[in-house]
């Protein structure tokens, strides 16, 4: 991450962090639709089918929908036809919750846990090609630097 001596001088901050701003936009939508692109190729599934997992596979006891909804910071609508999509694949399950007959916890099945494995490595290793212009020190760097987004979300 050395910085070219050949660039334009400086310009007023302001406009610099705009440009910043707008170079991260681009970056994350171009790496985005690249693992949409990948997942729908190489495993017949979507980015948000892909999230639901990821989010499921962090809890081995599962996660009620809203849970779902927050942690993807999606609406319940927008969980309920995927986690119904993926539990007709057989992917998860529905598991009733003591004392509360209308809540249940989406639990990924064994099948389901095989197959994110399978699509977080590929996952893993999109990203990494993708990114694979900054060694680790500077992705590290870089990760420790960007963290204005935990002050937004609060």
């Amino acid at each position: 991450m050395n910085p070219n001596p050949l660039q334009a001088p400086l310009e007023d901050p302001s406009k610099e962090r705009l440009r910043l701003w707008l170079r991260l936009l681009k970056t994350t939508r171009g790496i985005e639709a690249a693992l949409r692109e990948n997942l729908r190729v190489e495993f017949d599934t979507t980015l948000p089918r892909f999230d639901v997992m990821a989010a499921l596979s962090r809890f081995e006891d599962g996660l009620k929908m809203s849970e779902i909804s927050g942690a993807l910071r999606v609406s319940n609508g927008n969980v309920t036809g995927i986690v119904d999509r993926l539990a007709d694949d057989g992917l998860l399950v529905r598991v009733p919750v003591p004392g509360d007959r209308r809540a249940h916890r989406v639990r990924m099945t064994q099948k389901g846990c095989e197959e994110f494995a399978r699509q977080a490595a590929a996952h893993e290793a999109w990203i990494s090609d993708i990114l694979g212009q900054f060694s680790a020190e500077d992705a590290r760097t870089l990760t420790t630097e960007l963290t204005i987004s935990e002050e937004i979300d609060d």
